[in-house]
C-alpha cells in the first residue's frame, strides 16, 4: 500500500515536470521493485515515420510528402484532393483544374506556363474565377503570338529560299549565255547592249575570272615564263634578307624599291584576316606572296605598296597564279591606279577635283555638309581607290563592283564612291567631322549589293552635259584653278 502511494505521488510530481515518458516507465516497473533503481533511465527515442502533415516543396509553396516514393506519381489534382481531405479546404473559393484537361495537354507545363495553367499551392489564396479566366486568356494569347512569330519566320525563310533559287536559276542561265555566246565571240559581243546589261547584273563566279582577264587585257605582253623569272628573283632576294630581322628594321629598310619585298611578309597577314586563307599556313598564303614578290621585282620603280595585297588576293581567288600576276600587273598599269600607287600628287588632285564636280551635282546637301565640316575626298577616297573597294566593302559586293569596273574603267570607281555616299547620305548628314571620317573608313559590314547598286544606278555621271572623261580631260588641260577651289593636297 505504501509503495503505491509513493509511486502515485512521484507520478504526479513528474507530470508537473512534463516528463510523460518517464512516468510511463515508472508504471511499467510498479510490479518490479528490483528495478526500482532504473526507474529514471530514459528510453531511447525511436525515429518517427514522416508525418502525413509534414510539408514538402512544390512550385512556390508546400504540399504534403507522399507516403511511399516508390508508388506511381500522382498528378497535382489528386495530391491536392488528398491534402484537403486531411487538413481541410483552403479559405475562400477555389477553382480546380480538371484532370481531363491536364491529360489533354501535349506537354507538361513548366515555369511560367505552370503559373498560368496550374492553381496556386494550397498555402496561398486560391485564384478567383475571373483571375483564372484572365490567366487562361493571357496564356492563349501568348501561344497565339508565338505561333504567329513562327509562321512569320517560316514565311520569311520560304521567301529567302525562293529568292535564292531564283538567283541560282538566273546565274545558271547567265553562265550558259556567257559560255556559249559571249566568250567565244568576245571581241564583237563585249560592247553590245545585251552583254552590258548582263554584265551589270553581276558575272557568274564560274566565268568571272576569265571575263576579268579578257576585260583587263595584256597590253604589257607578260607571259607565264616572265612571271617565273621575276618570281625566282624575288625568292633570291628573300633568301638574302636576314631571318631574324625585327618588324621595325623591315619597315625602315628602303635602300631601294625592291627592299619593300620584306614588307610583303608583314602585310599578307593583314589581308582578309576573317577568311583565314591568306595568313601563314593558309592555302593561298604562298600564292599571294609569290604574285606580290614577282610584281615588286617586275616594277622596282613602284615596288610594293600597302593595299596591293587586297587587289592581288581578289585576283588569286578567281584566277590561276600566272594569270593572276598578268592581270595584276596590267591592272596596276592603268592611269588611275598608277597615279595612286606612285603617289602622283598632282594627278591625284585632278581625280579628287573631278570627283567633287559630280559629288556636288548629285548630292548637293551632303556636299555642302562635307564642305562645312572640311571633310575632303582624300580622307576616304584614297583607301577606296588603293584597294579597289576590296578592303572597304563585303567581298561579294566588292566583286560586283569589280565586274562593272572591268566593264566601265576608272569612272566606275568614282561612281561607286558616290553611290556609297548616296546610300548613307541621311546618316552622314547627322554626323560631325570625326564621326563621318570614321564611318567612311569603316563602312558597315551588312551592306547589301542590291541596295548599293540601286544608289549607283541613281548616280548620273553628267555635269553640264559632260561625261566623266570630258570633265577629267578639261581638268588635265587647265584645272589648276578648279583644283585649288575643290581639293587640298592629299594627306599622307
Amino acid at each position: 500500500m505504501c509503495v503505491h502511494v509513493i509511486f502515485s505521488l512521484l507520478n504526479t510530481f513528474l507530470s508537473i515536470l512534463y516528463l510523460p515518458e518517464i512516468c510511463t516507465t515508472l508504471f511499467h516497473h510498479v510490479h518490479f521493485p528490483s528495478r526500482f533503481l532504473n526507474l529514471f533511465s530514459r528510453k531511447p527515442k525511436e525515429p518517427k515515420p514522416p508525418s502525413q502533415n509534414a510539408p514538402g516543396w512544390r512550385l512556390f509553396g508546400k504540399v504534403p510528402l507522399r507516403e511511399n516514393t516508390t508508388k506511381d506519381p500522382k498528378d497535382s489534382f489528386t495530391i491536392q484532393q488528398e491534402y484537403q481531405v486531411k487538413v481541410g479546404p483552403a479559405p475562400g473559393p477555389q477553382v480546380q483544374l480538371s484532370a481531363a484537361r491536364r491529360k489533354n495537354l501535349e506537354f507538361e507545363p513548366l515555369s511560367t506556363t505552370a503559373l498560368i495553367l496550374e492553381d496556386r499551392p494550397p498555402n496561398l489564396p486560391a485564384k478567383s474565377v475571373e483571375e483564372a479566366m484572365r490567366h487562361k486568356q493571357e496564356y492563349d494569347e501568348m501561344v497565339a503570338g508565338a505561333r504567329r512569330r513562327e509562321l512569320k519566320e517560316a514565311q520569311k525563310k520560304r521567301r529567302q529560299m525562293k529568292e535564292r533559287f531564283k538567283q541560282e536559276d538566273s546565274i545558271a542561265n547567265a553562265m550558259v549565255i556567257w559560255n556559249n555566246d559571249v566568250l567565244p565571240n568576245w571581241d564583237c559581243m563585249r560592247n553590245t547592249r545585251r552583254v552590258r546589261e548582263l554584265w551589270w547584273q553581276g558575272l557568274p563566279p564560274s566565268v568571272r575570272g576569265r571575263v576579268w582577264s579578257l576585260a583587263i587585257g595584256n597590253e604589257l605582253n607578260i607571259t607565264p615564263e616572265l612571271f617565273e623569272i621575276f618570281l625566282s628573283r624575288a625568292k633570291e632576294r628573300w633568301k638574302s634578307f636576314s631571318e631574324t630581322s625585327s618588324e621595325n628594321e623591315i619597315e625602315g629598310r628602303y635602300h631601294d624599291r625592291e627592299s619593300s619585298l620584306d614588307l610583303i611578309k608583314l602585310d599578307i597577314s593583314r589581308t582578309f584576316p576573317s577568311l583565314f586563307i591568306f595568313q601563314k599556313g593558309g592555302p593561298y598564303h604562298d600564292l599571294l606572296r609569290s604574285v606580290l614578290g614577282a610584281y615588286t621585282c617586275y616594277r622596282p620603280d613602284v615596288g610594293y605598296v600597302q593595299g596591293m595585297s587586297f587587289i592581288a588576293a581578289v585576283l588569286i581567288l578567281n584566277l590561276e597564279e600566272a594569270e593572276a600576276f598578268i592581270a595584276f600587273a596590267n591592272l596596276l598599269n592603268k592611269p588611275c591606279q598608277m597615279a595612286f600607287f606612285r603617289v602622283d600628287h598632282d594627278l591625284m588632285l585632278k581625280y579628287f577635283a573631278a570627283f567633287e564636280v559630280f559629288f556636288e551635282e548629285n548630292l548637293p546637301r551632303l556636299f555642302n555638309h562635307f564642305q562645312i565640316n572640311n571633310l575632303t575626298p582624300d580622307l576616304y577616297l584614297i583607301d577606296w581607290i588603293f584597294t579597289l573597294y576590296s578592303k572597304s566593302l563585303p567581298l561579294d559586293v566588292a566583286c560586283r563592283v569589280w565586274d562593272v569596273f572591268c566593264r566601265d574603267g576608272e569612272e566606275c570607281l568614282f561612281r561607286t564612291g558616290l553611290g556609297i555616299l548616296r546610300l548613307y547620305q541621311e546618316v552622314l548628314l547627322q554626323m560631325d567631322f570625326i564621326h563621318m571620317a570614321q564611318f567612311l573608313t569603316r563602312l558597315p559590314d551588312d551592306m547589301a549589293a542590291d541596295n548599293l547598286f540601286s544608289c549607283i544606278t541613281a548616280t548620273q555621271m553628267l555635269s553640264s552635259n559632260r561625261k566623266w572623261g570630258q570633265v577629267f580631260s578639261a581638268l588635265m588641260k587647265d584645272g589648276s584653278k578648279e583644283i585649288a577651289n575643290h581639293s587640298p593636297a592629299p594627306r599622307s
